[in-house]
């Protein structure tokens, strides 16, 4: 019911409308132009701008044209100067029929804002038809007794022109019996009646024969002719008469065909042949034989043609009843055609603009008129659409309407509108006309890309190939075209020396990231960075994300033996006294591992023994202990060979030669090698001398280099260490030692080493590897602070 209601409210107001434009109407511009008919295309009619009050430059800009209800384009406006021309030669007995003045009626639509004016032009006749006679020859049977001043009604002559153009008088050729009188029918035709001047004699002529002539009131005056033929009929003193002169009849436009019009019936006083009575039409136009025929001998008009009201609203017909004798009588019908609603209406478009941008607020998408060929309530029409679009139509006048958005339009909620208008007259049943557009919506770029994550997290395992790719980033645009072609680049690093640019790369295309040149996890184990995304429309929108590679660790890096010593030195030899019990401790192998988790995981294994058995490593720390007591059958030089090996996949391992010397006390000198013993004496005594001295002299000057920087360190770290750093309490000094390999990578990497003091086996604690250029951290403070120092070394 809600529905119902809110429908019959929409249609009140568009008839609201109706009336007050029809009363505005009376104060609009119109112009009224006047051109002969059967002018060439291109003759010039009027100047619209001057008779209108309007300026040419204000046709042009407002893009004025001219429109007919009928949409045919008969006008044509020179936007240059204002003058209508014609576009096409008017017949006015096309156009117009008899109908007189003949008037067209034109529109003249200009935007800019949208105005509508009326304009007329009448097309004046010229005298360019002649009278014609649809028979050329016309037969009267007339009795010789009819008295002189009988009249004898005639075939009339058709002009189509008009005015004083049209049918003016009627003449016949010279005679001694007849002569012409013209009669007008209330439908306003001339018919020529004959008259009789002299009575008829059979036995003297039985016929006569003259020329009929209609001329019209041209200039100069143009003529029809035809031959009018005389018989004599001997004795028939009655003609027929009809019970009425006239008849009317009313019959609606969708009558069947075959259907009865109307009887008309006559009476003739004479009998026999002179009594019988048959009915034809009289002076009746082509359109009226085409539509209606009558029977001969009933008198019965029925129909043979469809009726349109629209095309002729009545037909007057003339039927003549004629005896046998050739006498005759003449009624009158006339036959009024009643209007059904037959036409559904019609939409006419003038002008329509699709795609329109979105966002744009009221814009005019068409403008369009509606007609309907019916009349009264058959003719009145209501126009409307879906209720459900974001559109309105606004009526103007001379039922034109446009149809305009209601607000801003979302290409990405829509993109395409069909858009159905549909006009409804008001006649029973009522009839409609769809009418159907799809409007289409431009894109603007109002949105801009999005990533699908607003962060990125790609892993990547070090000692990648250069041009990896490690992963993409994806950003969609919801705009159209070019709006949606996102541009994907690398944005400027927070830290300025982050060399970004020769680490990882992005396509602009696709987002794929790729890396450079090969990650060492042990120099950069995380690399944030941010990326853009750029559409291309105008102005450009962009957006960001957030891309972390986290860098996967991979076992490049050999265990790396710390103590002992192996730089090409004398070997150092660990004094082990023979009272020395089960377990004791001879030294402890120090490596560290540059790789991180189970790739640094090292264990320790001895290799090869002087005395197999003798001697044990510990797997998880590196310490070397006896394995049982010593004799004195124990050789007093021992050489052991230490693996030392990761948990990587596949495992790297180093392995490092300890030379143990057994001691009957600590306090016997120290005995060379056998080896060395023998070489000794072998070489020149001054040689020896020499290598003794400057291997001391370097000893030296390595360990002050070494004492020094460990000091220094101490100090300038001093306030930051959470339990301080100090001098070691026990005989191992922090060295730091720089060692060259044959790795794949070329950094330099330096590992906290801290020596716990007040400890009975003086551990080495190996903390975490130390980032090059970044203070020394030492453990948080304890009871007995260690001895921390730092072990450099690098991997070429």
């Amino acid at each position: 019911m809600q529905n119902g209601g809110a429908g019959a409210l929409r249609i009140r107001q568009v008839l609201l409308l109706f009336v007050l434009l029809g009363m505005s109407q009376a104060g609009s511009k119109s112009g009224r132009f006047s051109v002969a008919e059967e002018m060439q295309s291109g003759s010039y009619v009027g100047n619209l701008a001057k008779d209108l009050g309007l300026e040419v430059g204000e046709l042009f800009s407002r893009g004025a044209q001219v429109v007919s209800n009928d949409n045919k384009h008969r006008l044509q406006l020179d936007l240059n100067n204002g003058n209508l021309l014609l576009s096409e030669a008017l017949d006015r007995e096309e156009l117009c029929g008899f109908t007189e003045p003949c008037v067209l009626h034109f529109q003249v639509l200009m935007k800019n804002p949208l105005q509508i004016l009326r304009i007329e032009l009448e097309v004046r006749d010229i005298n360019d038809h002649s009278p014609v006679f649809l028979e050329k020859e016309m037969l009267l049977e007339i009795p010789e007794h009819t008295p002189v001043g009988a009249i004898f009604l005639l075939e009339s002559a058709k002009d189509l022109d008009v005015g004083i153009n049209a049918l003016k008088s009627y003449t016949i050729s010279p005679n001694s019996h007849f002569h012409i009188k013209m009669r007008v029918n209330p439908d306003n035709k001339k018919y020529p009646e004959l008259v009789l001047d002299k009575a008829l004699d059979y036995e003297e002529q039985s016929q006569l024969s003259f020329i009929l002539t209609a001329v019209d009131g041209g200039s100069p005056p143009r003529s029809g002719t035809a031959s009018v033929r005389v018989v004599v009929v001997d004795s028939n003193d009655n003609s027929p008469e009809f019970e009425q002169q006239f008849y009317e009849v009313k019959i609606p436009e969708n009558s069947m065909l075959g259907s009865l019009v109307v009887t008309v019936s006559a009476w003739d006083l004479d009998s026999g042949k002179n009594g019988e009575i048959s009915y034809t039409f009289s002076h009746a136009s082509e359109d009226i034989r085409k539509t209606f025929e009558i029977n001969q001998k009933s008198g019965q008009v029925s129909l043979t043609s469809s009726l349109d009201f629209e095309t002729i609203q009545s037909y007057s017909i003339i039927i003549q009843a004629t005896d046998g004798g050739g006498l005759f009588g003449k009624s009158t019908v006339r036959i009024q055609v009643m209007d059904v609603n037959d036409n559904t209406p019609e939409v006419t478009v003038s002008s329509i603009t699709s795609p329109i941008p979105e966002n744009s607020l009221e814009t005019v998408v068409m403008i369009f008129s509606i007609r309907d060929r019916d009349s009264g309530d058959n003719g009145r029409m209501i126009c409307s659409i879906p209720e459900d679009l974001p559109f309105v139509l606004k009526s103007s006048i001379e039922n034109y309407y446009t149809l305009e958005t209601e607000g801003t339009l979302d290409r990405e909620s829509r993109a395409q509108y069909n858009i159905t208008i549909t006009v409804t007259d008001l006649g029973t049943p009522r009839l409609k006309t769809q009418h159907n557009i799809t409007l289409m919506v431009s894109d603007v770029n109002d949105n801009a890309p999005a990533f699908t994550q607003t962060s990125y997290t790609l892993f990547v395992r070090e000692n990648n190939s250069p041009a990896l790719h490690i992963g993409s980033v994806s950003a969609t645009d919801r705009d159209a075209g070019a709006n949606a072609q996102v541009t994907y680049s690398l944005l400027p690093p927070q830290d300025p020396q982050l060399p970004l640019a020769s680490l990882v790369s992005i396509n602009a295309d696709n987002g794929q990231l790729f890396a450079l040149r090969a990650l060492d996890y042990e120099a950069l184990r995380v690399l944030e960075f941010g990326v853009g995304a750029v559409d291309r429309g105008s102005p450009a929108l962009s957006s960001q994300a957030l891309v972390r590679v986290l860098v996967l660790d991979a076992n490049d890096n050999s265990p790396f033996v710390l103590y002992p010593l192996q730089n090409g030195s004398a070997a150092c030899t660990e004094l082990v006294p023979r009272a020395a019990e089960p377990g004791y401790l001879v030294s402890k192998v120090v490596a560290v591992d540059g790789d991180s988790g189970q790739n640094a995981w090292l264990s320790y294994q001895l290799l090869k023994a002087t005395e197999p058995g003798l001697f044990s490593v510990w797997a998880h720390n590196g310490e070397v202990r006896t394995a049982r007591l010593l004799s004195e059958r124990d050789a007093a030089k021992h050489r052991l060979l230490v693996l030392v090996k990761d948990n990587g996949e596949p495992p790297l391992s180093a392995s490092v030669t300890l030379h143990v010397l057994l001691v009957d006390g600590f306090s016997q000198p120290y005995l060379p090698l056998p080896e060395a013993a023998a070489d000794a004496a072998q070489a020149d005594p001054l040689t020896v001398y020499l290598v003794i001295a400057l291997a001391s002299v370097s000893s030296l000057f390595l360990f002050s280099v070494l004492a020094f920087i460990a000091v220094r360190l101490c100090r300038r770290n001093r306030a930051s260490w959470a339990g301080g750093c100090s001098e070691p309490e026990g005989h191992f000094l922090g060295q730091l030692v720089d060692v060259s390999g044959t790795g794949t990578l070329s950094q330099n990497y330096q590992h906290e080493v801290c020596l716990r003091g007040g400890t009975a086996t003086n551990e080495f604690k190996f903390l975490k590897p130390i980032i090059p250029n970044l203070p020394l951290q030492c453990p948080e403070k304890e009871e007995n602070p260690p001895f921390c120092s730092s072990f450099g070394f690098s991997i070429q």
